[in-house]
């Protein structure tokens, strides 16, 4: 490893994320950042460089075709800054080592390493992978803009690495989710009589069902399905039988199912027949790549801890085995006066390239 090489470049990858964070990104308000990251990739010699709205990728130098290609991406996006902020969101700070800012943990440190990890393998003509490395744009909101709006203009890709705060720990599976919007019919009637068919009473047996249905299969990595009502509504008058309840519920979906299978046995075992049972989408998948992947059979043997995370990230759109890490921490994102510490940054970067290193070098 080029020791003196990677120093440099890893500090000026946490100059850019200073940048970043100066550059209000909020999902779908992108632009500046994604110009910010073009450009430094531009300034650093990188040839050949894309922009689609505001999602960016670069090719290693010299791409060969005939080589199996990684995807290195992350995103450059954030959420608003909670309202409890004692900071400015948008100061990178840096006190005893800490650095303070909207997006610095979420996902700044995790784009960093990448991007610096690329840079370093950059202008390499002896290795046996393509790099590409590609910064993008609403994963905060699981956007049409973002990662999926540009997977077609990718080269085929053998796996990918997605940057996000894991304390350097590697997810090898992800669950996905399914978000279903119900609907209990009744029969209205005056509260007063016995008249009407209370749907909330019909609702409440399909909730209770939900909260203690076990569907068979488990994940070694990620347990079982999960599911959660998230939110019910019912009802506008005090003495009328409400004819209708509507209810919001939140499944965290396995690599042991696909949302279809999850759909029908939900619609095919609710107690009440008549209840409506709509998902919104089926595009976030549950993601996973083999344990025994070569990269994943090195990465443990080097002392990498694996895990199974109930979170999603853009894995979840990519139809290719895929793995999560980064520095930073998970619990981290989306608080108020939100930090990564640079040491964080400067032990993933080494521990990234290093692990990159001696996967090509097998």
């Amino acid at each position: 490893m080029n020791q003196s090489k990677l120093s440099v470049l890893t500090d000026e990858g946490i100059e850019l994320l200073k940048n970043l964070i100066r550059t209000p990104s909020v999902s779908r308000n992108e632009d500046k950042t994604a110009e910010l990251i073009f450009n430094y990739l531009k300034d650093h010699g990188v040839e050949d460089v894309h922009r689609h709205l505001n999602n960016v990728w670069a090719l290693s130098k010299n791409f060969d075709a005939n080589k199996p290609t990684i995807l290195l991406n992350s995103h450059h996006d954030t959420v608003l800054p909670a309202k409890t902020y004692t900071r400015d969101p948008y100061s990178p700070d840096v006190e005893d080592g800490v650095l303070y800012g909207l997006g610095s943990n979420d996902a700044g440190g995790p784009l960093i390493n990448l991007i610096t990890t690329f840079l370093y393998f950059y202008d390499n003509d002896n290795l046996p992978y393509n790099l590409i490395i590609a910064p993008t744009a609403e994963e905060e909101n699981s956007g049409e803009n973002g990662v999926m709006s540009i997977l077609d203009k990718l080269p085929p890709i053998e796996f990918a690495v997605v940057g996000e705060p894991t304390c350097m720990e590697i997810s090898v599976a992800e669950k996905g989710i399914l978000v279903l919007d119900c609907t209990a019919h009744g029969k209205t009637g005056h509260a007063a009589r016995n008249t009407g068919i209370n749907a909330i009473y019909k609702a409440l047996d399909d909730i209770n069902w939900l909260r203690n249905y076990k569907f068979e299969k488990t994940s070694p990595w990620l347990g079982d399905v999960k599911c959660t009502v998230t939110g019910v509504n019912a009802g506008t008058l005090h003495n009328v039988i409400p004819a209708e309840c509507t209810f919001m519920v939140d499944v965290r979906i396995t690599e042991k199912y696909t949302h279809q299978e999850i759909l029908d046995i939900i619609r095919q075992n609710i107690p009440n027949k008549d209840t409506e049972v709509k998902p919104r989408s089926f595009k976030l998948k549950s993601s996973h790549i083999d344990e025994n992947h070569p990269f994943i059979k090195l990465a443990a043997a080097k002392g990498f801890k694996l895990f199974g995370s109930p979170t999603t990230s853009d894995r979840a759109v990519m139809p290719y085995a895929s793995l999560k890490m980064g520095p930073g921490d998970s619990n981290r994102s989306h608080t108020a006066d939100e930090y990564i510490l640079l040491s964080e940054i400067r032990e993933g970067v080494e521990k990234t390239v290093g692990l990159f290193e001696e996967f090509f070098g097998r």
